[in-house]
């Protein structure tokens, strides 16, 4: 890993009030380190460390996600009930889920339009909106 992704990764977590452990400097850096959005899944990210040669186990990806999520630094998309990504980008924006590949990518903003949502029931309010668009391979 660079010393910039690291120092990235370090302002990244100071931004969320994390704390830097070495596990969450790791991740961060693996996440945001080139300054680019991902999209991962805890697994993906797991794999990602392990090849960089830090061990760290998948619960403590999983948790150090979560953190991420809590702190505000990502978002947690979901596809399907057992399927669940991490995206660094932090504005509201839809996805592609390509199937055949189990890949999630960000969508374009142009033509979509949500016009009207159902009522709620009461005392709730609508927190957001995911857009996810499945696309299927056609041959």
């Amino acid at each position: 890993m660079t010393p910039e992704a690291l120092e990235r990764g370090k302002t990244w977590l100071q931004d969320g009030k994390l704390r830097p452990t070495r596990q969450r400097l790791t991740l961060a850096a693996l996440l945001i380190g080139d300054g680019e959005n991902r999209h991962v899944t805890a697994e993906s990210l797991h794999d990602a460390a392990l090849a960089s040669g830090d061990k760290v186990s998948l619960a403590t990806v999983y948790n150090t996600l979560r953190a991420f999520c809590d702190a505000g630094l990502m978002q947690e998309v979901t596809v399907d009930g057992s399927r669940s990504y991490f995206d660094t980008r932090m504005d509201e924006h839809p996805h592609f889920f390509m199937e055949d590949a189990g890949r999630l990518t960000d969508a374009p903003k142009a033509g979509i339009e949500i016009k009207t949502l159902p009522e709620v029931p009461e005392g709730y309010e609508v927190s957001k909106v995911d857009v996810v668009i499945r696309l299927r391979r056609v041959d």
